[in-house]
């Protein structure tokens, strides 16, 4: 089966993180989506969250090692990672902490997406989320409130 690298990102602002409602899969998730070809996962997460959010953001958690030698650039760390179907083929998702810059100036795409939402730590469970992403944003929300 065919696996696509895939980045994930939980934006957060004001305490609360935001879960788009995906047209096609008409499901709650956090925004991302394919990483594009030479590009690094911390562009990829960028793009993604400003096609689909129009929102610029800053990552969040890398090793704290400075560039040296041969490193061009040191990348965030994801805060997890997963292998999951999505039916026809698998993603390999790396999933990061983010920061809304521009929060005033979202506006989702709705050729891809239904809607979006801010949501407080407390709204998570009143939202369809399968349990996996229910967990993930609680730790999402345990991880940032220690940055």
């Amino acid at each position: 089966m065919k696996t696509d690298l895939v980045v994930n990102a939980y934006v957060f602002w004001n305490d609360k993180v935001l879960f788009i409602h995906h047209r096609k899969l008409d499901m709650w998730l956090p925004v991302g989506g394919h990483i594009d070809p030479n590009e690094t996962f911390d562009e990829a997460v960028k793009r993604e969250v400003k096609e689909e959010t129009n929102l610029d953001v800053e990552l969040i958690g890398n090793s704290g090692l400075m560039p040296a030698a041969q490193v061009k650039k040191v990348l965030a760390l994801p805060f997890d990672v997963n292998l999951h179907s999505v039916g026809d083929h698998d993603h390999c998702c790396l999933f990061y902490l983010c920061k809304a810059l521009n929060p005033e100036e979202m506006k989702f795409r709705e050729s891809e997406l239904k809607n979006a939402k801010w949501l407080s730590r407390e709204e998570i469970s009143q939202v369809p989320l399968d349990s996996y992403l229910s967990k993930q944003a609680l730790k999402a929300f345990d991880l940032i409130e220690t940055k």
